[in-house]
């Protein structure tokens, strides 16, 4: 397992829920954008699977924000406020990579390597081809409206058994 280095970041960002530290999605992101300029599409879809393979990797989730089954698949609502008014354009290339835990910056690259050649409609049509984000929008006509959150668990369990991981 080689991992990539990076140059330190002047703040990290933490929250604390049931007693985990985890990473906020803003310092995912801007792992993510530090890689490359993408759309604002592009960037949700990229810390969704950040948080899905963490969670089948681990066991427990990389980011303590929640992910809902949008018409566009997955979006951070928190993230979706934050670049929102970029649009379709392309978020500028980051300066700064946040320093994460090895196993952290591990899964972000991997994401990255598998899925970052994709486009953001690409990536939409994978996630609508899953079982979470299906699993979601259960009962949702394909262009309805949606706030239906996505499960951790079923994420958890879905991408685990893709690497032949069961959670009880």
């Amino acid at each position: 397992m080689a991992l990539l280095t990076f140059p330190t970041y002047n703040v990290i960002i933490i929250k604390k829920r049931g007693g985990v530290t985890m990473k906020d999605i803003y310092i995912v992101a801007e792992c993510f954008l530090y890689q490359s300029s993408m759309t604002h599409k592009k960037l949700e879809k990229l810390c969704y699977y950040a948080q899905a393979w963490y969670l089948a990797n681990f066991g427990e989730p990389l980011m303590p924000n929640r992910f809902e089954a949008w018409i566009h698949g997955p979006v951070s609502p928190d993230l979706y406020h934050k670049y929102k008014e970029w649009g379709w354009t392309y978020i500028p290339q980051s300066k700064n990579c946040p320093k994460m835990e090895p196993q952290e910056m591990f899964i972000i690259n991997q994401v990255y390597n598998v899925y970052g050649h994709y486009t953001a409609d690409e990536l939409e049509n994978m996630t609508h081809n899953e079982l979470p984000w299906k699993k979601a929008r259960e009962g949702c006509q394909p262009f309805e409206y949606s706030r239906n959150p996505i499960s951790t668990k079923d994420m958890r369990d879905y991408y685990g058994a893709r690497i032949n991981k069961v959670y009880e």
